[in-house]
């Protein structure tokens, strides 16, 4: 089983990289919504570094959400992945994989993309490593639960339009705990290891339950 769940990992990755577009799209989001923030409030850089993390977690959410629905799309589109439904590896382990891939090919990118963010909200380099560690953890909890939303909206006519509607209730957990990981670590106001604890809990916990309700919302959706 190991060999087709890396085979399409693989597939999946080098396929992002070659497009490209889709973390292009979420890299230059992120840049100008982050960008547009100083500029609309104006130079109050106490301000801007006590929004930081509230702003820096928001948008890579809503970065992270703008690609989700490409999960499967263009499988589905191709045949490929009707395919996959009736192959030898469960439709359980294609859910975790294309999960992972969108994780490790835009998760990723964006979290190593928060010091730059940070600059940009007056941050100063020495608290960048909480950003990137939090934002690593929290992360794959996004793309797997993003993942069930474009299992769930497979194929409908607007689908793009009713995935974020269906999914960002269940991303709150992870906006709270993100930000309170952030703020509890940049201004010394809470105890931001549980915080991050619960970050890594909602993480792992999403990697190995979202997949079995995916599996099922693909199955439904290509019958």
């Amino acid at each position: 089983m190991s060999s087709p769940f890396y085979a399409l990992l693989k597939r999946d990755i080098l396929l992002s990289i070659k497009e490209g577009g889709t973390l292009g799209i979420a890299l230059g989001f992120s840049l100008i919504v982050v960008t547009l923030i100083p500029l609309s409030i104006g130079p109050d850089l106490n301000l801007l570094n006590q929004i930081a993390p509230g702003v820096l977690w928001v948008t890579l959410l809503l970065s992270l959400l703008l690609s989700l629905d490409r999960v499967f799309l263009t499988d589905y589109e191709e045949g490929t992945l009707e395919l996959m439904l009736h192959g030898s590896m469960p439709l359980e382990w294609v859910a975790f994989a294309k999960a992972l891939a969108h994780w490790l090919t835009v998760g990723v990118p964006l979290s190593l993309m928060t010091p730059a963010l940070g600059l940009l909200m007056n941050l100063s380099p020495n608290q960048f490593g909480i950003l990137t560690l939090a934002a690593l953890i929290g992360t794959p909890a996004l793309s797997f639960l993003g993942a069930l939303g474009a299992g769930l909206t497979l194929g409908l006519k607007r689908g793009g339009l009713l995935l974020p509607l269906l999914i960002l209730p269940f991303f709150i957990p992870t906006l709270m705990f993100g930000v309170s990981t952030t703020t509890g670590y940049l201004f010394a106001s809470g105890n931001y290891e549980n915080s991050l604890a619960l970050l890594a809990a909602i993480s792992l916990t999403s990697m190995v339950l979202a997949p079995f309700p995916t599996a099922w919302a693909l199955r439904f959706n290509l019958n």
